[in-house]
């Protein structure tokens, strides 16, 4: 009788271990799949989404691969709520971020549970500063306004640009950029035109901007704010060159008439390069009919800079836990993704190069293949 226990003990115990290892691995994604700009939720999360497809279709892991998406709303609070859910709830090891004041806000969470997140689409400078269990696949907006400022400086002699800025993290870091390295290069900032998250008026701010003449429009905003900015100041007479950061590589932005030759960086990407960069590209045109951008990189990469890791962890014969995928980071450094090869800085940012792109008819073209600050 005692053996029947210690054999059905055994076996439930060895039942248990069955089951515990045949459960999926669990990442999250906390993006805004709702509000003004569920567009980028859908961009982000359709390009992590066939990382996940790569990954299980090449067995790259031991088990399946699912992602777990909770809706931020692109607002701190809700990406708060979100990723409460996902660490204490979920229990995932590892979280998609995006967003600068969102990245800000769920950062502390992170590091205090030891769940890395890691940022595709914020581009504020102190996303770099946010500790070791806060990561970026994404040139942060210094470097992308450093490179960008002697072109439309010295080579194209816009020197007098105009700034509309949006009242959050990511607008005050772009005033901050260009207030420094425009004098630097031979710029001025005429004006500086804050506006607030919610607003989707402006005739007025085309009135500023007419006045203050300028050479060039900086617009610092996203969403779908970015695009009325666009259509209302050309609709108010403001006729002088565009030019975004990055954020403007969405088709809300790509498709409307008046954003025709407005200008973006983004980080270096060649689509018909072999290997993932073509297989990405490849997939991505098949799914949703368009050209990939630069987002659908970073958030490709972002996953499957986690499968790298979980490989290397379960080669080691390591828990996939967040401690060791920092861990495991520190030791292998570089990885070889959509784009090229990324090396991760002690801080957990990148640098890679970048290229100018033009909005031209719905898509961008690129104009230069390296900016160089």
């Amino acid at each position: 009788m005692r053996f029947s226990r210690l054999m059905g003990a055994l076996a439930a115990t060895a039942l248990s271990l069955s089951a515990a290892w045949a459960q999926d691995i669990k990442i999250g994604a906390n993006l805004p799949m709702s509000g003004p700009n569920a567009e980028y939720g859908d961009l982000f999360s359709s390009a992590a989404a066939i990382a996940v497809e790569h990954a299980n279709a090449d067995k790259m892991l031991s088990r399946k691969l699912v992602m777990l998406i909770e809706d931020s709303q692109a607002t701190p609070q809700q990406g708060l709520v979100a990723m409460n859910k996902l660490v204490n709830v979920e229990k995932v090891p590892y979280v998609l971020s995006a967003f600068t004041g969102v990245s800000k806000a769920i950062a502390p969470v992170g590091d205090k549970a030891k769940v890395v997140s890691i940022n595709g689409g914020g581009i504020g400078p102190d996303l770099a500063e946010l500790g070791d269990y806060f990561w970026n696949v994404i040139p942060l907006v210094n470097f992308e306004i450093q490179a960008f400022v002697p072109y439309i400086v010295k080579e194209r002699a816009w020197k007098k640009i105009a700034l509309v800025y949006v009242d959050d993290p990511a607008g005050e870091a772009i005033k901050k950029e260009l207030e420094i390295h425009l004098p630097k290069n031979g710029g001025t900032l005429v004006t500086a035109l804050q506006i607030p998250r919610a607003s989707q008026q402006f005739s007025g701010v085309a009135a500023k901007v007419r006045e203050s003449q300028p050479d060039l429009v900086f617009i610092a905003s996203f969403g779908a704010q970015q695009a009325q900015i666009v259509k209302q100041l050309r609709d108010n007479g403001v006729k002088q060159q565009m030019a975004s950061y990055s954020a403007f590589s969405v088709p809300g932005v790509m498709q409307l008439p008046e954003a025709k030759g407005a200008l973006f960086p983004t980080q270096a990407i060649n689509w018909n390069a072999e290997g993932a960069s073509k297989r990405l590209a490849a997939d991505w045109r098949a799914k949703k009919g368009k050209e990939p951008n630069a987002y659908v990189a970073n958030y490709y990469n972002a996953v499957m800079v986690f499968v790298k890791l979980a490989q290397a962890l379960e080669k080691a014969g390591q828990p996939i836990t967040g401690e060791n995928l920092l861990k495991m980071r520190k030791q292998m450094a570089s990885f070889d993704l959509a784009g090229g090869r990324m090396e991760f800085l002690p801080n957990g940012t990148v640098a890679m190069p970048l290229q100018l792109n033009e909005v031209d008819s719905g898509n961008s073209k690129m104009v230069k293949a390296q900016l160089q600050p």
